[in-house]
């Protein structure tokens, strides 16, 4: 298993992964040490994360081998559906996967998701619109789909 530390706009993350693909990547609030030497296996995924922030990168061409149950991974792989730049809510995520009663285990599923940013939790909402739940912290979640909005707030000053 290999892993490097980059700093990004919302803190220090630590990407991991080995010849099967990335197995997580997560973000710090404290301060962890920036790698000096990334990994071979992990350049990519750096890079692209690096063109991600940059604002030049929207969809991630990556191998991705993350650890959890059948149900979690089919999660997972619905979230990568959503288009950068949009979102939708539990239940309409519930309802793709075939079962609206399962918003709770799809909500719980989301929640566990190893690979942040890259697999696209941050884009699932309330069904009111709000910003519910984010394991990286909602100011985080808030960012990144400011980040990703094709609309852009301007500034009066």
């Amino acid at each position: 298993m290999e892993t490097v530390f980059i700093n990004t706009p919302l803190g220090i993350a630590k990407i991991e992964g080995d010849e099967n693909g990335l197995t997580g990547i997560t973000v710090f609030d404290t301060d962890e040490k920036i790698s000096d030497i990334v990994p071979e296996l992990l350049e990519d995924a750096v890079y692209q994360l690096q063109e991600y922030f940059e604002g030049t990168r929207k969809e991630f061409s990556l191998t991705l081998n993350p650890e959890g149950t059948e149900f979690q991974k089919k999660v997972w792989q619905a979230l990568l559906q959503i288009p950068y730049g949009k979102t939708v809510s539990y239940l309409e995520l519930s309802k793709s996967l075939g079962d609206v009663k399962a918003i709770r285990a799809v909500a719980s599923a989301n929640g566990q998701n190893p690979l942040w940013i890259i697999v696209p939790c941050h884009r699932v909402i309330g069904s009111d619109g709000s910003l519910t739940g984010y394991a990286g912290g909602l100011h985080r979640k808030k960012w990144l789909l400011e980040h990703e909005s094709p609309v852009k707030q301007q500034t009066l000053f």
